[in-house]
């Protein structure tokens, strides 16, 4: 599974999606169109609730587009519940368009 995690994001829900949209969305189809690529968790630093549809929509959207390759957004710090989390999608090959957030 290949990951693509996205640094600083701004704070508010519809600045951020822009600017995940503006920086990163091409990188992750890039990521998707190698042919070796079967899975892809995208990783998100954390955010308040108001978040959450605009990843959930992500997630959801580009699993559709990349299918038959999974697509997974996961939320969170370093730390072991992210990596518990990503190791879990590593090896659930049923498992895609969600969206996780991870609390340590």
């Amino acid at each position: 599974m290949r990951q693509l995690e996205a640094g600083r994001l701004p704070e508010g829900p519809l600045d951020a999606a822009g600017a995940f949209m503006a920086f990163y969305l091409e990188s992750a189809r890039a990521l998707l169109a190698a042919p070796d690529v079967t899975a892809l968790a995208i990783i998100l630093p954390p955010a308040d609730h108001d978040h959450r549809d605009w990843r959930l929509a992500l997630a959801r959207d580009l699993a559709r587009e990349a299918a038959p390759a999974r697509v997974n957004v996961v939320a969170g710090s370093p730390g072991s519940a992210r990596d518990a989390s990503l190791r879990f999608l590593a090896d659930a090959p049923g498992v895609t368009g969600q969206y996780l957030v991870c609390h340590e």
